[in-house]
């Protein structure tokens, strides 16, 4: 941003002077846009706008435009929210700030997302903006390795606990001289014969004044202020909530002429309980809050320390910091890998299963890659690293969780908007509360009326409402990456909770995604063995997907490969030549016809196998059919099975392939899919996927290669095989970390426990409102005599917060729908994103 009302950004998908043409009228025809210059060589746009200018409306009309603009994202750590209430106020104060095209703030991570329109805008701005809206904001950088913030958070949980049971020291003294007074006559009559009534509510003043402005000072140093600047949150309800009631009590035993006559009561002891609980429920949040966080601690705690490091010749110790791109490191036995790279030298195998969920180790030699926080197995390894710091798979896979658990659901916004104005809204309650007890309550009304008044303040702090979204899909997405499942755009742990179909792409996805040799029939007479042996020396020079299949088999068998004479490609038919001084010809039925080879009952064989979806050849060799052998795709393991989950969960299960119709329609025989779209281009599947979802509604896609980007992007989810293409992994909303397509089944489990668990906490928060408000007003008094003290309105509200945070810890504890089988081949790679090639 060059001035006030100029900003500059990136556009994409500009490739000729008509497209700038076209871009340039739409950004005129934005509201608050007053001139707009586009550069296509730059590929840049720069506006001039009015102050009123909404930079998301910029962004949406590129988009519908078809030339997105390039935005920028600030991520940044904000301190002191409390409720719902607090988040609503910091996300409308960043919204205000010039160029900022979407705010996010969550609760309980204490982060907030911030989209802002290119690269012009000051982050230091943004920061700054949060900080004097009360709430000191700080900038994360993505230099450096991920940030930890578990000593923080305990910090602050044992400060809490500090400030918690200082108080309940002060306060136990006056609760026991108040309440056991009017409990036990006992103890009213002595207090009374020792003390006398004057020095005991002295000696209350004084115990409820010291937690006030020591352990209880927070609430009056955040809470009065926001109150003058009209925007009150839930300090200020408890700061004039038990502020009222120390008021009033001091007025009581120092100045009681100023009091109506039968009104002289104190209630120092409920200032005192309301801020000792409240400090209670604030203790018991942080360490709630701090456990949310598990995931990604453990995450961090697979990233290596140090590693040994070639510097001028030899190996030296060396922080994991001090390691970039290029050098050779080197792994001993049982060591962490430090960093991603190549291996150079060695032989190994290692355990990846904290990264792809595979639990069988893979081999490693020279020339395969390798990922940092696996853990080398038994042999040594020298590798030179590709990728440090920010840039390594696992720290890629940390900001993943990262953005999934500071995301924004939908169904958040409704509760922001409800606890925005839910706070004013409290206080007008408590002020006409207090004016009824006056005008209708029995004497002494005064007291009766600060009574209730107090009690309603303290009873509808927002904070369940504030945590019950966020600390849900904190937990849930946690438990999800543990379990090989990442969300990389939050809100499709929503979206994926609403699908009614999945439609799934056949090759690399319910396949392997390669030929493999999977049958082979000898005729009487002829070994198999041999006949593999000949057939894999023919297909040896052959660079055929299928000839490689065969060549595989015949090497894992073990078998040495003779040498061929007078080879000959037959194009359409097959091959020939002479292997052991035989004539050997392979090929499809046609050229065993041309050949005048006698097929028989192997046409048979050959047909049923075709059926199955596989590809049958046949192999004669002088002349004679020695054998029929078959070559397909397999299924990957564990896919019958994923399918079957899918079924259970009342989903039903697509295939969209650009296989032939045969292949495809034998397939879906065998794995009990529903639905077939066969024989279609790339856009093909995003057509066939938005007919599926106009017939049954929502639709998740899972795919793995290039040609399913559009697919992925198109469906409501978009869900990558980890072991897919880079392209495929970055169109998608959901990425499987291994191959597996268990993987589908629990994400889905996750995100439909993380919802439910979500409108759990959400009910709770909502309903507690909404029953104990009209109690704590009064509302029943008339009729049951009900009245709710502030003190246990203060235990009513700290249990609230409390409940919601251990009903969404309980998705720590999500286990697998379907386990997950090992898929990875030997030195393979799962789930590299595009910025760890």
């Amino acid at each position: 941003m060059d001035g006030k009302n100029n900003y500059s950004f990136g556009i994409d998908g500009m490739t000729c002077a008509s497209c700038v043409g076209r871009v340039e009228k739409a950004l005129n025809a934005v509201s608050g846009v007053t001139s707009a210059e586009v550069n296509l060589a730059a590929e840049t746009g720069r506006i001039q706008a009015e102050a009123n200018l909404k930079a998301a409306d910029v962004v949406a009309v590129l988009e519908s435009t078809g030339y997105p603009a390039r935005t920028s994202t600030v991520r940044l750590a904000i301190e002191n929210m409390t409720c719902a209430s607090c988040v609503g106020r910091v996300e409308k104060a960043l919204l205000a700030v010039p160029g900022v095209v979407s705010a996010s703030v969550n609760l309980a991570n204490e982060q907030a997302t911030v989209e802002v329109l290119g690269t012009d805008v000051s982050s230091k701005t943004i920061a700054q903006v949060g900080t004097d809206a009360g709430y000191p904001t700080r900038i994360i950088s993505d230099d450096g390795p991920a940030e930890d913030t578990t000593a923080r958070k305990a910090a602050e949980s044992d400060h809490m606990r500090r400030m918690t049971l200082i108080a309940a020291a002060l306060t136990a003294p006056v609760f026991l001289m108040e309440m056991g007074g009017h409990a036990i006559p006992a103890i009213h009559h002595w207090i009374l014969a020792t003390l006398g009534q004057t020095t005991s509510w002295g000696i209350q003043f004084i115990l409820t004044t010291l937690v006030m402005v020591w352990p209880g000072r927070v609430f009056y140093l955040k809470g009065f202020p926001a109150l003058f600047k009209g925007a009150p949150d839930m300090n200020a309800l408890v700061a004039v909530g038990s502020g009222a009631a120390w008021a009033f009590s001091t007025v009581a035993l120092f100045a009681p002429t100023f009091l109506p006559e039968g009104t002289r009561v104190v209630y120092f002891e409920a200032a005192a309980v309301i801020v000792t609980l409240i400090l209670l429920g604030r203790s018991l949040e942080a360490r709630a809050k701090g456990r949310t966080g598990e995931a990604i601690r453990k995450l961090m705690t697979l990233q290596a320390k140090s590693a040994r490091v070639k510097r001028d010749g030899a190996f030296v110790e060396l922080p994991v910091e001090e390691i970039v791109a290029g050098d050779v490191l080197q792994v001993r036995p049982g060591e962490k890998i430090p960093v991603d790279g190549v291996v150079t030298q060695g032989n190994s195998f290692v355990d990846e299963s904290m990264i792809t969920g595979e639990p069988v180790p893979v081999e490693k030699t020279a020339d395969t890659k390798i990922v940092g926080g696996t853990v080398n197995g038994t042999g040594a390894l020298t590798f030179e690293a590709t990728h440090v710091g920010r840039d390594t798979m696992l720290s890629q896979i940390i900001r993943m969780v990262e953005d999934a658990q500071g995301a924004k659901l939908p169904i958040q916004g409704l509760v922001n908007r409800i606890t925005l104005w839910f706070v004013p809204a409290v206080m007008a309650i408590a002020v006409l509360t207090f004016i009824s007890w006056l005008v209708f309550g029995p004497s002494p009304t005064l007291g009766y009326a600060l009574v209730a008044a107090v009690a309603v303040l303290i009873i509808a702090c927002p904070c369940a409402m504030g945590l019950a979204t966020p600390t849900s899909i904190m937990v849930g997405t946690g438990r999800a990456a543990e379990l090989g499942v990442l969300f990389r755009q939050g809100d499709a742990l929503q979206s994926l909770h609403d699908v009614r179909t999945v439609a799934l792409d056949k090759t690399g996805t319910l396949t392997e995604g390669r030929p493999e040799l999977t049958d082979m029939i000898a005729s009487d007479g002829f070994a198999q063995t041999e006949v593999l042996q000949s057939v894999a020396a023919l297909e040896a020079s052959s660079e055929h997907p299928i000839a490689q299949a065969i060549v595989r088999k015949a090497r894992l068998e073990g078998l040495e490969l003779p040498d061929v004479a007078e080879f000959q490609s037959i194009t359409g038919y097959g091959i020939s030549g002479r292997v052991n001084g035989k004539t050997v010809l392979v090929g499809a039925d046609r050229l065993m016809t041309r050949e005048s080879v006698a097929l028989d009952t192997a046409k048979t064989t050959g047909d049923a196998l075709g059926h199955e979806g596989k590809t049958p050849l046949y192999v004669a060799i002088d002349g004679q059919l020695a054998a029929v052998i078959a070559v397909s795709d397999p299924i990957k393991q564990g896919t019958p099975e994923a399918i079957s989950a899918l079924h259970e969960l009342g989903l039903t299960v697509a295939m969209i392939t650009g296989d032939n119709k045969g292949t495809a329609d034998a397939i879906a025989r065998r794995l009990g899919i529903d639905t077939v779209v066969a024989e279609v281009l790339p856009d093909g599947k995003v057509s066939a996927i938005e007919q599926l979802a106009q017939e049954a509604g929502p639709i998740a896609f899972v795919g793995d290669g290039i040609n399913d980007a559009p697919a992925l992007a198109r469906a409501d989810v978009g869900i990558a095989i980890g072991t897919g293409t880079d392209v495929a992994i970055e169109a998608a909303d959901v990425v499987l970390m291994s191959g597996d397509l268990a993987g589908v089944v629990n994400a889905i489990n996750v995100s439909q426990r993380t919802m439910t668990n979500i409108r759990q906490n959400l009910f709770w928060a909502f309903s507690y409102n909404g029953l104990l408000i009209p109690v704590a007003a009064g509302v029943f008094y008339p009729l049951f005599g009900w009245l709710l003290s502030p003190a246990l309105a203060a235990g009513a509200m700290a249990l609230s917060s409390v409940f919601v945070l251990a009903n969404a810890l309980r998705l720590r504890w999500i286990t697998p729908a379907l386990p997950e089988h090992s898929t990875t081949e030997t030195g393979k790679q799962a789930f590299v994103p595009a910025a760890a090639q």
